[in-house]
């Protein structure tokens, strides 16, 4: 370990800006945050032994959380839709009105609510589903 941490050491300062403040390598910081998150490990003796603030490491050790964090949260969060999958199941009656099929829908929505429409043909709940499709969905409903 103590090989990796000059290695680091010696890789870590790229440059120095005029204020004197230091521009760090990418993969020499992530390195020694690596190093900072295993076990016993301690921020305070490795920013010291890399001549930097511990202040400094431990920004970077909260930056790296927090990426990690969003990256998480990115992989898990399902994409956000106002619409819901309704399946559609065969109806066990069909009844034909003036040579148009008579049908019934019912959908159940994750709220609670049930939506239920009966006797309509084909032309009617898609002119509904149309219509539901167009309007506006408040923010309280959205996930």
């Amino acid at each position: 370990m103590a090989s990796d941490l000059e290695d680091i050491k010696r890789r870590l300062v790229v440059a120095h800006k005029r204020g004197g403040r230091c521009v760090y390598d990418e993969t020499a910081k992530s390195e020694l945050v690596e190093l900072c998150l295993q076990p016993g490990a301690s921020v305070s003796r490795l920013a010291r032994e890399c001549d930097i603030n511990a202040n400094q490491v431990s920004r970077w050790l909260r930056e790296h959380a927090q990426r990690r964090k969003g990256a998480l949260i990115a992989r898990s969060a399902p994409v956000t839709s106002p619409f819901v999958a309704v399946p559609v199941l065969p109806t066990r009656t069909v009844k034909r009105v003036n040579d148009a099929v008579a049908m019934s829908l019912q959908a159940r929505l994750p709220n609670g609510v049930t939506v239920e429409l009966r006797g309509a043909d084909l032309r009617e709940l898609g002119e509904v589903i149309q219509a539901l499709g167009r309007l506006p969905c408040s923010v309280s409903t959205t996930i």
